[in-house]
């Protein structure tokens, strides 16, 4: 599996606290089957993120994880906010990708409900050869949020929940239905330390997804789709 949102560099925004946080957060990765981590650090204005320097954080993570023997690989990102998607340069926006290969941006909406302005910023991000994969909605669930979804998808997104989230569902969240009706195309950890906090595991919300999804549909969820992102090539949800 890969873990396609995860605040794994130390010291960087709000996530892990140290070199030893992210070590301990990669061993948790890797015991529950995850192979392969976006490092996906806050690109927005309350956090100080030096875009060029995320290649060079990310090569030493990983050779502190390759000393320590885990199993884990480190691939840049960022969680890219609503509000500075805009600001940034073609090659900014290259550098944030999810692999760094331009293909796929994480795209983090602005607070409160999904609006109008998210849709813009996909078409932005569009017209400049990225496409977006929008994060987390059930934090921005307004009274449309079905309909919102909905064109999303027509806009050429991918859907990305909390696994989380999804773990923690009983039988009557919608989010189950959302599965059923194609709107669940991603799960990531979304973790941000492992002092606290979400963890990074997968494995038991696919689980839980098991009553709601066919198992070619959770392996396209699971496998598939993550690894054609993180290569930079097109994803048409089955």
């Amino acid at each position: 599996m890969i873990d396609l949102h995860c605040h794994i560099l130390p010291e960087l925004d709000d996530g892990a606290r140290s070199l030893q946080d992210s070590v301990a957060m990669a061993r948790q990765a890797a015991d529950d089957g995850i192979e392969k981590v976006c490092a996906t650090p806050h690109i927005r204005h309350d956090h100080d993120v030096h875009i060029p320097e995320i290649a060079a954080r990310v090569a030493a993570l990983q050779a502190t994880l390759d000393r320590e023997s885990v199993p884990v690989r480190i691939l840049p990102g960022g969680e890219l906010a609503e509000t500075a998607a805009r600001h940034l340069t073609p090659e900014e926006l290259h550098r944030v990708s999810l692999g760094g290969t331009l293909g796929w941006v994480l795209l983090e909406p602005a607070p409160g409900p999904l609006g109008d302005g998210l849709h813009a910023v996909v078409d932005h991000l569009g017209a400049l050869g990225a496409r977006a994969i929008v994060a987390h909605p059930e934090r921005h669930a307004g009274a449309d949020l079905e309909h919102r979804l909905l064109t999303f998808v027509e806009q050429g997104c991918l859907i990305q929940w909390t696994a989380e989230f999804v773990r923690a569902a009983s039988d009557e969240d919608l989010v189950l239905r959302y599965a059923r009706d194609g709107l669940v195309h991603l799960l990531a950890s979304d973790a941000h330390s492992s002092l606290a906090g979400r963890p990074v595991r997968l494995a038991g919300a696919f689980e839980r997804l098991r009553s709601s999804c066919t198992p070619d549909w959770i392996d396209w969820m699971a496998n598939i789709a993550p690894r054609a992102i993180v290569a930079g090539e097109p994803v048409t949800p089955p």
